[in-house]
């Protein structure tokens, strides 16, 4: 029987467990990679930051023997690397836990995990029970995969890396759906893997978890690799600098938009007494040219209330109200028709059409203002292509398939066939998921722009930067209801955690809201 790799035997001598020497790759006239040179050593947590385009998975996948370079070598344990096949690298110790969950969906949570193991069911049901109590994790392994939520998937992910004896293993924006406390949670994890001299590979795109979690940081951009060293050597102005071309700076003049003026201001849109599936008795305005944080737990019901309002779901009881407008129980149609459109969090789920080009994707919200009776190809072409610069997305031409895109491309165009209808309000869930630091500057300046235009955003995030860093007014969920409501000077991490757990203390009154 394989050991836990949680609790396996302390190695005393540090070495280098990967070596990655001088790695090319092109895919037809497309160079990829530009002669990547990195190494990972016992109980190092390398953090592996890059746009997208920059090659990190190309690389991670030439590591997991699933490409094949076109130059340089690998070593494991000091030995080359010749093989071609996933298998090996994982015998060779090496696990990829994928940012994007690959379930089968009719199997139950226990037969995803324990799927391609030698072992005894039995013992491996006792290690897997064993894995969630160290990880504070609380899942039911009898659901099936089709019932679970993205961030319950990509626990499924980790629980099945965690399970395996990995002497490197590669997390690849292992955070991006996890909640507050359940980031805490591998992060401790990891700090244990550290310990016992497990070498990680940490692909991310929050800056502020680098210098939480990482030992060492390598910074990709356009196939290689311009800065590379200890953590501590490093600010977070330079990883984001060392990110950008050389002649672009960032901007953080959005970090510090006016706020709106709410005393002379009637609210946008207003929920009263709202209730849905998963949530209940919701009351909240919104104002012009505010942007309305939503925080909370994966279960608190942040998405399950953006669907009702949306016309996706039924409504149980209560308002909405839009410009002073009744719109309550709409279809999805009349909803966007009024002046209120929505980013899904699955973007490949509910976001695109993968068979259809970049310019379909990104006008086809806004057909009935293209034409009458025929398509305005013209307008069309200039609406795709003004999001195209404005969002700096990566195509080779506007008829480019949208399921050949890299993830954080796909969001960029979702979220511009979204601006494309110039919503009253926007309705962003999880806005920058899987997107890199470069291109969240730039979806952060076009939401600070529409804000200034007057239009207002819901920003429903995991990320606590993102919505501490745009927020005018943060509103917490917890259980289904909104607990509280925090003003721009109360908005920080420490407020925010605490109540949408329900533990935040008033400090007037001195109560547990």
């Amino acid at each position: 029987m394989s050991e836990n790799i949680l609790s396996g035997k302390k190695i005393n001598s540090k070495s280098t467990l990967l070596s990655v020497y001088d790695i090319y790759k092109s895919f037809a006239r497309n160079q990829v990679l530009k002669g990547i040179t990195l190494d990972v050593c016992e109980g190092e947590v390398l953090a592996l930051v890059g746009g997208n385009g920059a090659g990190k998975s190309t690389l991670m996948k030439i590591i997991m023997c699933i490409y094949r370079q076109d130059k340089g070598d690998i070593y494991v344990d000091g030995k080359k690397v010749t093989s071609s096949k996933p298998l090996d690298a994982m015998e060779l110790g090496m696990y990829l836990v994928p940012q994007e969950p690959m379930l089968f969906p009719n199997m139950s949570v226990e037969e995803n995990i324990i799927v391609g193991f030698n072992e005894k069911p039995g013992e491996l049901h006792k290690r897997l029970i064993d894995l969630q109590k160290q990880l504070g994790w609380e899942m039911d392994l009898s659901r099936k995969a089709l019932t679970l939520s993205i961030a319950e998937q990509q626990l499924v992910e980790l629980l099945r890396g965690l399970l395996r004896n990995a002497k490197l293993l590669i997390l690849d924006e292992p955070t991006s759906a996890l909640t507050f406390n359940e980031v805490e949670s591998l992060f401790k994890i990891i700090n244990d893997l550290k310990k016992k001299n497990i070498g990680i590979i940490y692909i991310t795109h929050r800056l502020e978890e680098v210098f939480k979690i990482a030992t060492n940081v390598a910074i990709m951009r356009d196939g290689i690799i311009t800065l590379s060293g200890p953590v501590k050597d490093f600010t977070r102005e330079m990883l984001v600098q060392g990110l950008l071309p050389s002649d672009v700076k960032e901007n953080k003049q959005f970090f510090n938009s006016k706020l709106p003026d709410y005393k002379n201001l009637k609210p946008i849109f207003s929920l009263r007494d709202f209730s849905g599936y998963g949530f209940k008795n919701i009351s909240f305005d919104v104002y012009p040219g505010e942007i309305l944080g939503l925080a909370g737990v994966v279960g608190a019901g942040r998405t399950e209330l953006a669907i009702t309002i949306f016309g996706k779901d039924s409504v149980l009881g209560g308002k909405a109200y839009l410009g002073g407008k009744d719109i309550t129980g709409m279809p999805t149609a009349k909803v966007i028709e009024n002046g209120i459109n929505y980013v899904p969090e699955d973007r490949r789920q509910d976001g695109i059409f993968k068979i259809g080009d970049i310019a379909l994707n990104t006008s086809c919200g806004a057909l009935k203002k293209l034409s009458k009776f025929f398509m305005n190809f013209k307008v069309e072409e200039q609406i795709t292509g003004k999001y195209i610069d404005d969002l700096h997305i990566k195509v080779t031409g506007q008829d480019q398939l949208i399921g050949s895109l890299s993830g954080g491309n796909q969001q960029k165009v979702v979220i511009a066939r979204i601006l494309a209808t110039h919503p009253k309000l926007i309705i962003l869930d999880e806005p920058t998921r899987g997107i890199d630091a470069s291109a969240r500057s730039d979806v952060y300046m076009i939401i600070n722009e529409l804000k200034n235009q007057g239009f207002s955003v819901l920003l429903i995030s995991s990320d606590m930067e993102e919505i501490i860093q745009l927020s005018d007014r943060v509103i917490t969920m917890f259980q289904g209801c909104i607990n509280h409501t925090f003003q721009k000077a109360d908005i920080n991490e420490k407020n925010l955690m605490s109540a949408a757990f329900g533990v935040y203390e008033d400090k007037e009154e001195g109560e547990k809201i």
